[in-house]
């Protein structure tokens, strides 16, 4: 089964030469098909669940131990996105000058920037005006690879060095705070800080996803690029991913354990084992703190090298959903809401008016039970993309 290596390194622009070389990384498309996954049952709960709100982070005295988990587990998805994004864009350009690189990083990021205002956000709402808008993950995706546009063309140390800062110290500015009427405003709440900006038409824009941690994260993904080259072998590679992985789990663990830098919320104590385990994991993500950043990379990075033992014939279903992951992330909203509109009709509501499942297990069967028929048209749209000359095709 030949695989995409990611959204950015689409196999319609490959040789059959490169396409080859490129068929042993399948583990990229399987992580980032595992974490599609995930975000489906969150965004299940995000229509069928919608009465338990959770805050950012969640009270965890307040949330129940299954929600937390699957909100915890759902974690991991941005960061994988925006990293593998990097590493996509490395994979990408390996064969290529920097300025076609940082061309096709730049016309693609403004093409999802006007997805995420256009397609995604009515997949949200079905409201035409919109009232508001959410400035999520594609969002951000988008913003993070024009900026890699640009930074690309520094030399790999000073890229790591720029993520490095940024994940690590982003939050030495969350004492900034910029009020709606003062000057710079605009782009503080792009760049930082998680609030809303007035639109022609009465439209409302929520930056739910600010960006300056993003593009930390999407240079080291893209630094890390040259451990995928085809000329390195898969075990120096393992080795490389692990000692990554388990280094930033040691320097979350510690940043985390001294309560002080890294994390806004510091965990607390409590006489029960469990609540003081998910105070001790309760991160914040909007923006995402050192901390997030550091314990989801360090799964990512753990799970990437993990798979990539395992062989492709066990990843080959995970690979599907990653190799067409813009065309999944569309499809399940729609899906989604329209199902809940469907409930709401022939049930009615039940919560307020919303129509709810009783609890998280109905969340989890319904993300395992449209599992199936979305890999089905993913692996229709996937085949569909390699077959077909059109060159708009690549920004999909």
């Amino acid at each position: 089964m030949n695989q995409t290596v990611g959204a950015a390194a689409a196999t319609s622009f490959d040789t059959p030469a490169q396409t080859a070389a490129r068929s042993r990384i399948q583990s990229i498309d399987a992580l980032r098909g595992l974490v599609m996954l995930l975000m489906l049952v969150d965004h299940a709960r995000e229509f069928f669940f919608l009465h338990a709100q959770v805050s950012d982070p969640m009270d965890v005295n307040e949330v129940t131990p299954a929600l937390y988990l699957s909100r915890l587990a759902a974690h991991l998805c941005a960061p994988v996105f925006v990293a593998l994004t990097g590493l996509s864009a490395w994979l990408y350009g390996a064969q290529r000058s920097r300025a076609d690189v940082s061309a096709f990083l730049f016309k693609r990021g403004l093409f999802l920037v006007v997805l995420e205002l256009t397609l995604v956000s009515f997949a949200w709402t079905f409201a035409l005006p919109p009232e508001k808008l959410y400035l999520q993950v594609i969002w951000v995706i988008g913003l993070s690879m024009i900026a890699l546009a640009a930074l690309v063309h520094l030399p790999r140390a000073v890229l790591v060095a720029l993520g490095l800062a940024i994940v690590l110290g982003h939050n030495l500015v969350d004492p900034i705070t910029v009020a709606p009427d003062e000057f710079g405003y605009i782009a503080w709440t792009i760049l930082h800080d998680r609030g809303l900006i007035d639109l022609p038409l009465g439209i409302t824009a929520q930056t739910s996803y600010p960006l300056l941690p993003w593009i930390g994260v999407i240079a080291l993904g893209y630094s890390v690029g040259p451990w995928f080259a085809k000329d390195r072998d898969s075990g120096s590679r393992q080795r490389l991913l692990c000692a990554l992985g388990i280094g930033l789990l040691v320097a979350f663990a510690a940043l985390r354990a001294i309560n002080g830098y890294g994390e806004p919320v510091a965990w607390q104590a409590s006489e029960s084992v469990l609540r003081t385990a998910m105070s001790f994991f309760n991160l914040t993500k909007y923006p995402p703190s050192a901390d997030f950043v550091l314990f989801t990379l360090g799964i990512g990075t753990l799970l990437l090298a993990a798979l990539e033992r395992v062989p492709t014939t066990a990843t080959g279903t995970l690979a599907i959903f990653g190799g067409a992951p813009l065309f999944f992330y569309l499809l399940h909203l729609y899906v989604l809401h329209l199902l809940n509109l469907g409930a709401l009709y022939y049930a009615g509501a039940n919560q307020g008016s919303l129509f709810s499942v009783p609890n998280m297990g109905y969340v989890w069967l319904i993300a395992i039970l449209l599992t199936p028929p979305l890999g089905l048209a993913c692996a229709w749209f996937g085949r569909l993309k390699r077959r077909s000359p059109q060159p708009w095709m690549r920004y999909l």
